[in-house]
């Protein structure tokens, strides 16, 4: 799966390129308010518009499926990119994405030229991977390029159905980053191979659990999944996050891991409260506890101070590190000390530092800690699965080198 033919593989000047990139950018009243993915999309449109090709690019926004909802219009990215690139992205207004519009727009470009069509989830088909919609893509294009990671896990027409009906299918720059180091992290690293997972559910990470332990050194578990492990132990973990049916599966985790002689790291201290942050950033009351003694009425919402200290210390000597998830409730000031505390071990270490996408992206983003890492990535459920050990839809369609 990791040896694809990429942009620099393909001549194509004078040809018309389809480029599936992830402009599924949060809008709030028609203002695009983190443009960290346009940002990621520049190298490969730059280098295809540099080698003379004609730019046609597509993406979905948001859930319309199937309805054309203008407030799901990629109409601000057309403008937001125009200025990014210091040159016109035509905005092709289609409902039907690949209909008069977009066909007159593509027809009317030149060499260098710049189009964005419509959102593809317009199209009802696009999640099914309809075959009338993907021929209509694929009817635009000579060649296809896949640079949109964030949807690499799922088998749409806009990254995998239009493969089928054209020659060149190769993957862009954003994409072999992707694959470089979320594969070479797992299948190749360089060791000690430190894990560290968080985030709230076990099930959500239970082929993750399984897959690090046979690849990493020391798996570090915090989040909220961590109460389920310590239950499963005998702790008492109050009004903690449990998931019940997944107890068994936690103490088969740390069997394995004995066995294996590996290491596997659980919070020691909690930060417990009696309630839930209401809003999620409002202030509230913390107390510390051990995470096997959290009182009946209070529920552990982020690792206490000796936890980390142990997980820092973990990563010290690390030479690859993966991570996905928070290790608390890190969108509140009074619960993000235990996230904070392993993004700083991260930036302090020489190893090459992975971030999982999604919410740990997220976190280390807000809290200043995104340009100490060597590598945040921009899809979460597709790097969950990349973890996993999963073949990616969206990474296979791509042509072989």
């Amino acid at each position: 799966m990791l040896n694809k033919k990429t942009v620099d593989d393909i001549n194509v000047a004078g040809k018309k390129v389809l480029v599936r990139c992830d402009f599924n950018v949060p809008l709030i009243d028609g203002k695009i308010t983190d443009e960290n993915r346009l940002i990621a999309a520049l190298p490969t449109i730059k280098k295809l518009i540099n080698d003379g090709g004609k730019v046609i690019l597509c993406s979905h926004l948001g859930k319309p499926k199937g309805e054309p909802l203008p407030e799901m219009s990629l109409a601000p990215v057309a403008k937001r990119l125009s200025e990014l690139l210091g040159k016109e992205v035509k905005f092709a207004p289609d409902n039907e994405v690949v209909g008069p519009n977009a066909k007159a727009a593509v027809d009317a470009m030149n060499d260098g030229d710049v189009v964005l069509l419509e959102n593809t989830r317009y199209r009802a088909e696009e999640t099914k991977n309809g075959e009338e919609f993907s021929k209509d893509l694929a009817s635009l294009c000579d060649v296809f390029v896949n640079d949109a990671f964030g949807t690499a896990h799922r088998a749409h027409c806009s990254n995998v159905g239009v493969t089928e009906y054209v020659d060149t299918a190769v993957v862009g720059y954003l994409m072999q980053k992707e694959i470089d180091f979320l594969g070479n992290a797992v299948n190749n690293p360089v060791r000690p191979f430190v894990a560290i997972l968080g985030g709230a559910k076990v099930a959500d990470k239970l082929n993750v659990i399984d897959n690090l332990l046979a690849k990493c050194d020391t798996l570090i578990i915090g989040g909220g999944m961590a109460y389920t492990f310590v239950k499963a132990q005998g702790g008492s973990v109050g009004k903690s996050l449990v998931d019940d049916t997944k107890l068994d599966y936690c103490l088969e985790m740390m069997k394995k891991a004995e066995e294996m002689g590996k290491e596997l790291l659980l919070p020691i201290d909690t930060v417990a409260s009696k309630d839930f942050p209401d809003p999620i950033d409002a202030p509230i009351d913390t107390e510390i506890v051990a995470t096997n003694e959290i009182p009946e009425d209070m529920e552990g919402l982020d690792i206490g101070p000796k936890t980390r200290e142990i997980f820092a210390d973990a990563v010290k000597n690390a030479k690859t590190v993966v991570w996905n998830g928070p290790m608390g409730v890190s969108e509140n000031p009074c619960l993000a000390e235990g996230t904070i505390a392993v993004a700083k071990a991260l930036a302090d270490t020489d190893a090459t530092t992975i971030i999982g996408g999604g919410d740990s992206a997220a976190a280390v983003n807000n809290l200043g800690f995104g340009d100490k890492m060597t590598h945040i990535s921009t899809g979460g459920g597709a790097s969950l699965e990349f973890l996993e050990g999963k073949e990616l839809p969206g990474v296979v369609a791509a042509n072989d080198k």
